[in-house]
C-alpha cells in the first residue's frame, strides 16, 4: 500500500489543516495510507523517505537544515513531492535547498482576488480538462526554466501594467533528481478544492508525483 505524509501549518488565511484534509481525502480514495500532521519535523525524519509521497500544505515556516537535508535526499531518492498555491510556492522560503528542489517561488498577485482565465495545454495529465475561468489570488511566479508547463495564465495589466501579457504557470511538473514534483497554483482557500476542475487537477498531480 502506497504511503503519503501531509503536513499543514503557517498562514490561516490559507486554511492549511482543512487543505490537507482534502489531500488525505483525495488519496485515501485511491487506497493510500495518509499521515497528517502540523508538526513540520515529520518531514524531516529519518524515515520520511519510506513515503511514496509528501504533500507539504505550509505557508513558510522553518525547518533545521540536518532536517530538511533528510527531506532532499528523500526526494532525490524517488519520493514524490507535490504542493498546491502556497504549498511550495511559499514553504520554507529561507531554505536555498527546498527552494530548488520545489522549482517554483511566489512574488506577487496583482489585484488580489480576481477573475482570470486559466489555459490548460495539450498534455496526458490534464488531458479532458478544459481552460476555464477562476476567481482567486492570480499567483506571479518565480520558477525553474526545467519545469514542463500543463497549464497557463495570461495577466492583463490591469493592476500592474507592466506586467500586461506575461503568460505564467499555473500547473507543471518537473523532477529533482529521482523524484517527481507537482505543482499547481489554485487552491487559495480550501472551498476551492471542494470540486470542479481545480480539485481534478490536484488529484492528478498528487498521483503523479507518486514514486
Amino acid at each position: 500500500m502506497k504511503k503519503a505524509l501531509v503536513v499543514w501549518g503557517g498562514m490561516e488565511l490559507h486554511t492549511p489543516e482543512r487543505g490537507a484534509q482534502v489531500v488525505r481525502e483525495l488519496l485515501e480514495a485511491e487506497g493510500f495510507t495518509v499521515t497528517v500532521t502540523g508538526d513540520y519535523d515529520a518531514l524531516g525524519a529519518e524515515d520520511v523517505g519510506s513515503n511514496d509521497l509528501v504533500v507539504p500544505v505550509i505557508t513558510d515556516g522553518t525547518l533545521a537544515p540536518e532536517k530538511m537535508a533528510n527531506l532532499v535526499d528523500a526526494v532525490q531518492a524517488g519520493t514524490g513531492l507535490a504542493g498546491y498555491h502556497m504549498g511550495l510556492a511559499t514553504s520554507f522560503r529561507s531554505s536555498v535547498p527546498f527552494r530548488y528542489m520545489a522549482s517554483v517561488y511566489w512574488v506577487q498577485h496583482p489585484g488580489n482576488i480576481i477573475t482570470y482565465r486559466v489555459d490548460v495545454g495539450d498534455n496526458a495529465l490534464l488531458a479532458g480538462i478544459k481552460s476555464f475561468e477562476h476567481t482567486s489570488e492570480q499567483y506571479y511566479l518565480n520558477y525553474d526554466p526545467a519545469v514542463e508547463v500543463l497549464a497557463t495564465t495570461t495577466f492583463s495589466g490591469e493592476f500592474h501594467p507592466w506586467r500586461k501579457g506575461v503568460v505564467m504557470p499555473v500547473v507543471f511538473t518537473t523532477m529533482h533528481d529521482r523524484g517527481r514534483v507537482f505543482y499547481s497554483s489554485l487552491g487559495h482557500t480550501v472551498d476551492e478544492l471542494a470540486d470542479g476542475p481545480v480539485r481534478e487537477i490536484l488529484r492528478r498531480g498528487l498521483l503523479w508525483a507518486v514514486r
